[in-house]
Formats: C-alpha cells, structure tokens, sequence
C-alpha cells in the first residue's frame, strides 16, 4: 500500500509557484498537488484565507513536521523553500556564512526581484489594452528596473557558478523562475547580462528543472489567451484587489 505523502502543496503554474516545484523535484520529494485556479477567484475562499491570508499560493501544510506535533503551514515562497530546505537537509547550508549568503539572495528575490518584475509585465499589459491613459512614466521606471534587477543577478554571478555560498542553493531556484522569462521582457537584452545568461543556461539543463516547469503547465491561460470579456474579469479577480473582509463562514464557527 503507497502510503499518502505528508505535504500539500497548493499551487498554480506561474513563476512564484515554480519555485516551490523546482525544490521539490531537486529533493525528490512526493506530495499533494492542490491546484489553486487564481484567474478563477479560489484563493478568496475562507478555507484558502486559513493558511493564507494574503489569498496568494504557493502554500505549504507539512501534516509531518519535523520533531512531530501539529501540521506546519508557511504562506510565501520564500519561507516555504526555507522550510523545505532545512528539513531535508539539503539546498541551504547552515554554516553561518554559508546560510546567510543564501538567506540574502532569498530575500533579494522576494523584495526585488519578483515583486518589481510583475509590475513590469503587468503596466506593459495594461499599454496594450489602450484605456488607461498615459503610461510612459510607470513603462519608462519599470524598464529600467528590470534591467537593474539581471544587472543585479550578473554582479552576483560574476565568475562563480551559483548565486550564493558557492553552490547550488535555494538562491538559485527561487531566482530561476523570474529571470527565465527574459525572452518576454522586450526591454531586455540577456547578452548585457553573460554571467546570467550562462547560468540560466546551466539551470535549464537540470532534469528536476524540465520536470518542475511542466506540471501544471496546461493550466495557465494568461490575459494573452483570453477573449476580452474573460480578460476583464481576469483583470478584476488578479490586478484589482483591495482587502479582504473577515469571512462570514469564520465568525459562525467561532459561534
């Protein structure tokens, strides 16, 4: 009898789900796929708020933590790598230089590098729709940004392999899956960036890494797809969000 694997994953195909999948493939890991379908509101659901009050996936729920007790659950990627990695042991060494050299390109990317990066693709997203009014300024600034963000990555790089603590670390998964979409940034011209492009060559050799960014691969319909009218809904579901009220189904079970 298989026995049932004692991490849930929720996830949805795009760059900050990715990087959940790619550690896991690298540790070999099993677990639960739980699809969350953004474009469709389910990370609003009360439920979903419970692990994630920032209604945003990937999350993690650990039914086996290490050392036993409750199930752990860890909302933002970030956290849920540094999770994973330090229970398996593997992809964040604990050597104090070691672990903090990681830890900071960790942070680099959840501050900087994704955050920054979805801004781009999502004012160059709303310049092509035509409704919005003048937008070179936010065109102009996050441009610029971005290539700020692989002038980054490449000082980082510079004569080494791996990002940080001289191997292949958490740093470079949760890093990949941003700078690999180079080729939609028009603004971006990745032989600027040599370090980078090496290594983005040198990551997309790894078989964990085919075999992470093919899961869910089918799911994603981006506004591209879609016809105009599921597009505004899309839009209104993902780029319109203000805060979310505390969900009638929790008051009553407190009652």
């Amino acid at each position: 009898m298989t026995e049932t694997p004692s991490l849930d994953i929720y996830y949805f195909p795009t760059p900050n789900g990715r990087k959940i999948a790619i550690l896991l493939e690298e540790l070999g890991l099993s677990y639960n796929l739980k699809i969350v379908h953004i474009g469709q509101g389910e990370q609003f659901h009360p439920d979903f708020l419970r692990i994630s009050p920032n209604n945003r996936m990937p999350v993690l729920v650990d039914h086996a933590p290490k050392g036993g007790g409750a199930p752990v659950s860890v909302f933002e990627s970030g956290a849920i790598m540094m999770y994973l990695a330090e229970k398996a042991g593997r992809f964040w060494p604990q050597d104090v230089h070691k672990k903090y050299d990681v830890a900071q390109w960790v942070f680099w990317q959840m501050g900087n590098q994704g955050p920054k990066m979805g801004e781009h693709g999502h004012f160059h997203r709303a310049d092509a729709e035509n409704k919005h009014g003048d937008l070179s300024y936010p065109l102009r600034r996050f441009d610029n940004e971005v290539d700020r963000l692989y002038g980054v990555l490449n000082l980082g790089l510079f004569e080494k392999d791996w990002l940080a603590a001289g191997e292949y670390s958490i740093a470079d998964m949760i890093c990949y899956p941003w700078a690999a979409l180079w080729k939609d940034r028009t603004s971006v011209d990745i032989s600027a960036f040599p370090y980078v492009q090496r290594w983005l060559e040198k990551l997309s050799q790894r078989p964990a890494m085919h075999k992470a960014l093919e899961i869910g691969k089918d799911l994603y319909q981006g506004p591209d797809k879609l016809t105009p009218e599921d597009r505004e809904k899309f839009a209104k579901i993902l780029a319109n969000q203000r805060a979310v009220p505390i969900p009638e189904a929790w008051r009553q079970k407190k009652a």
